[in-house]
């Protein structure tokens, strides 16, 4: 008996050998129409496998990009679609380029650096008092997951002048960003209310 780890690696095993053994038929097929037609069966059985997957809008040119890999690219077939090329299998990725520099407040971090930078560019209107709004808003938020404790609005006005180099000057008259509190209170209030409301039942 042969056993499975006496058999070549598949590169891909999720379709299994006996797909693997159907490409490695279709490639020694000498003529082409018949190579095609196999081809064609052994695309269908492999979406007969996935039939999770064909909402999908790409789900068939995988399927072709599959077939070209598992045959090593020597299947010599009319494919509908532009299959993957041998080069981009094993293609490097670009270097990603990290953002460099201090962040001012790494408890904002440094989108809201960002976002600050756009509002100050903004002529003064109603499109930048709504980003400022949206802004402050976000601030507020993640001073509190940060500080796990609430915050003044006034605080996170000084913040936003400092942020804008004092251009930008809010008031507590101007804005009300209103109260949040950290996920972690919004919990505990919930579970001592569901203690007091045991409690009283308890008592009846």
């Amino acid at each position: 008996m042969k056993y499975n780890t006496q058999e070549k690696n598949l590169p891909l095993p999720e379709y299994g050998r006996a797909v693997q053994k159907m490409v490695d038929h279709a490639v020694t097929i000498e003529d082409r129409a018949e190579r095609q037609r196999c081809a064609n069966t052994i695309i269908a059985v492999m979406g007969n496998m996935f039939p999770m997957l064909r909402d999908m809008p790409d789900f068939k040119h995988k399927l072709w990009d599959h077939l070209a890999v598992m045959s090593d690219f020597k299947l010599d077939i009319d494919y509908p679609y532009e299959v993957v090329k041998p080069e981009e299998m094993h293609a490097v990725p670009q270097r990603l380029s990290y953002p460099k520099g201090a962040i001012r407040y790494r408890h904002y971090g440094r989108c809201i650096e960002e976002m600050m930078k756009k509002a100050c560019e903004m002529p003064e209107g109603e499109e930048r008092s709504e980003l400022l709004r949206l802004i402050a808003a976000q601030m507020k938020k993640e001073y509190v997951l940060w500080n796990k404790d609430s915050v003044e609005d006034s605080k996170i006005f000084e913040d936003i002048c400092e942020y804008s180099d004092g251009k930008i000057r809010l008031t507590e008259n101007e804005l009300n960003l209103g109260v949040y509190r950290a996920p972690s209170q919004q919990n505990n209030n919930k579970n001592k209310g569901k203690n007091q409301r045991r409690k009283n039942k308890k008592k009846y």
